[in-house]
């Protein structure tokens, strides 16, 4: 086994400059410009998944067992960084953040073996449905219904928001079973479908992302499911989606870290060789002043991101709130990053040949995705300040 995933082997920061070194070589050769071409020409960047995959990088956080290097979150949320560090930031990462550990936790050994080396390599892919367009945030109130059918099931539903099932070989859907209780809900439960399975449909849909990733809205049209398709057990679907949650919100969070420093290092660059009556920009404190205090903000941001990352390895139950607040200060670090690399740019730092204008909206997403703002707040103001909740 590659000594570089494990952290046990050597000191954690030594190991993950090692980490962070490696992965940026290998995407420093794509790059910027190569995201920005395969993004433009609706294409993906398969060469630089696949070569993702062959060298480890995909599955440090998968067991072992399972064709992983067993490094956990930690490593992992490094790796996502970094690729977006180097102008690549692949929305895809964060799905395999979610669906890694809620099989690794809760599916059968079948559904593994099936699923996690693919996932470790780059080989298989899978897409996470859970949003839907009337439930939102609320999955207690998704209506995509699964019910028993001989030794199966059937599945029909909508789901919305579901990104790069073009991309992928499965589905990992959140469905309710048939009976509601008096508030309205039911018991949850977690499917793996076949993306080219009989009776579903796909929309595209148009956002101004600049990402290969296409987010879709999904119609489940009674898709028949053998009962080897069940992850875990029938009805704890919420407890196995949680599962995926913190590392979903901690890889998003390393998305715009990765984002942050991006922006920070040619916003610098500029300041530094940008000269006007032969003095560089960067010389006067109304440039460097706002470039260095975005700069503190990010650091923040990546340091509640590592320790997000590390609680949720432990298991510990300071985890969740950890995770929040490393989405919630990620997103906000980022876009004032960018935004002050694209002020020092001037009217290049709207040029798309710049590689800063294009990352905004990537960035602005995740303001509101996975989950939004205003319920990370709801959650600190009642998880961890103990005020009545609000919703």
């Amino acid at each position: 086994m590659n000594t570089l995933f494990r952290s046990s082997l050597v000191d954690t920061a030594e190991h993950h400059a090692m980490l962070r070194d490696s992965v940026g070589k290998l995407v420093g050769r794509y790059g910027r410009k190569y995201f920005q071409e395969v993004t433009k020409a609706k294409q993906k960047p398969t060469e630089l998944w696949n070569e993702l995959g062959r060298a480890g990088f995909l599955g440090v956080h998968a067991p072992e067992a399972h064709g992983g290097s067993g490094a956990g979150l930690a490593d992992y949320h490094v790796v996502v960084e970094e690729v977006a560090a180097n102008g690549c930031p692949i929305l895809s990462l964060v799905i395999n953040s979610i669906c890694v550990p809620i099989l690794d936790q809760h599916a059968s050994d079948d559904l593994k073996k099936a699923w996690l080396p693919g996932l470790a390599d780059g080989s298989r892919r899978l897409a996470f449905a859970i949003t839907e367009p009337d439930a939102g945030t609320n999955t207690h109130k998704i209506s995509t219904v699964v019910r028993k059918s001989g030794k199966g099931w059937t599945l029909s539903g909508t789901k919305y928001w579901t990104s790069a099932v073009d991309e992928s070989d499965g589905i990992m859907v959140v469905a309710r079973g048939e009976t509601l209780d008096a508030k309205g809900r039911a018991p949850l439960s977690l499917f793996i479908v076949p993306a080219d399975a009989p009776g579903i449909s796909r929309t595209p849909i148009e956002t101004a992302l600049h990402v290969p990733e296409t987010q879709f809205m999904m119609f489940f049209d009674n898709v028949q499911l053998d009962e080897g398709s069940l992850i875990g057990v029938e009805g704890q679907g919420l407890k196995q989606v949680f599962a995926g949650l913190n590392p979903e919100r901690v890889c998003a969070a390393a998305i715009n870290n990765g984002i942050s420093r991006f922006a920070l290092e040619r916003g610098a660059q500029y300041a530094r060789e940008r000269k006007v009556w032969d003095v560089p920009i960067g010389a006067h404190q109304g440039i460097a002043h706002p470039l260095a205090k975005a700069f503190a903000a990010v650091q923040q941001a990546r340091l509640m991101t590592a320790r997000a990352a590390q609680l949720s390895d432990e298991g510990s139950a300071e985890a969740g709130e950890a995770a929040n607040l490393a989405k919630f200060a990620a997103a906000d670090a980022s876009l004032e990053a960018l935004d002050q690399a694209i002020q020092i740019h001037g009217g290049n730092g709207l040029s798309i040949e710049y590689g800063l204008a294009d990352l905004w909206f990537v960035a602005r997403l995740h303001k509101t995705a996975p989950v939004s703002r205003e319920m990370i707040l709801n959650f600190v103001a009642q998880h961890s300040l103990g005020l009545p909740k609000s919703y």
